[in-house]
């Protein structure tokens, strides 16, 4: 948990949860790049959680989210926004839930399972449906995301990651959301993103929809890194922060 200078923000700090990708992935006490910006200039105390699933707690813990365990992991951000609601220091009624790649389709499934706990969200190069995304990543890679996600061919495994799809509780989703994706990944094709925004501008939720046409699987290039950035601080004043927070 990274917190804003106490010298300069008084009061309970809005907070950014931030789902790391991977999912075998971990977050570490690293140098906050752009996150600084969050930090020092609007206020927003940022957490990095390591989920069920992460790496760095053994062999077991990396494999509690496999298959029909999948649910477990989204339980494990419910439970983090629940203890943020009772931290004296934090403001439990602005949270926004983020992530890239899998933690974007983490926060999907928060958004969609845990939308009355959250204030916004930012799903960056997610998987919105993980029948849908075993079906169009790259065929080279399928074979080993099935042994994390499950084999979407076998009826009973297809059958339970199509009710657990963010895409298809679409409707829980109330609250404003900001879609990234690159028209060129090879992992998490665009049409992820695109079935999302579709179903959720058709029942009137607010999104916001970036999709760069010369970007693949998060955004490399400055320029384009830059309008992402931009855009998600005018997204964070707008959807966390709320009226008069410049």
């Amino acid at each position: 948990m990274f917190l804003p200078p106490k010298s300069k923000f008084t009061g309970k700090c809005p907070v950014i949860v931030n789902i790391h990708g991977g999912p075998e992935g971990e977050a570490r006490p690293i140098y906050q790049g752009r996150n600084n910006y969050f930090l020092n200039e609007m206020g927003v105390a940022i957490l990095f959680p390591n989920i069920r699933g992460s790496t760095g707690y053994g062999k077991t813990y990396v494999a509690l989210d496999n298959g029909f365990t999948r649910e477990d992991s989204y339980k494990d951000i419910e439970a983090l926004l629940c203890w943020i609601k009772q931290q004296p220091n934090l403001d439990g009624e602005r949270i926004m839930v983020t992530g890239g790649s899998y933690g974007g389709h983490m926060t999907l499934a928060v958004a969609t399972r845990y939308n009355d706990l959250i204030a916004c969200s930012v799903d960056v190069v997610g998987m919105s449906s993980l029948v849908t995304f075993l079906e169009h990543t790259e065929p080279y890679r399928r074979d080993l995301r099935r042994v994390e996600y499950g084999d979407e061919r076998d009826p009973k495994m297809r059958e339970f990651l199509e009710k657990i799809a963010p895409v298809n509780h679409v409707r829980d989703l109330k609250k404003p959301i900001f879609i990234v994706a690159g028209a060129n990944d090879p992992r998490v094709p665009k049409s992820e993103a695109d079935q999302m925004v579709a179903a959720l501008q058709q029942q009137g939720t607010p999104v916001w929809y970036l999709a760069a046409k010369d970007e693949g699987h998060g955004f490399a290039k400055k320029k384009n890194a830059d309008f992402q950035f931009y855009a998600t601080i005018e997204f964070v004043e707008k959807c966390l922060l709320g009226p008069g927070s410049k």
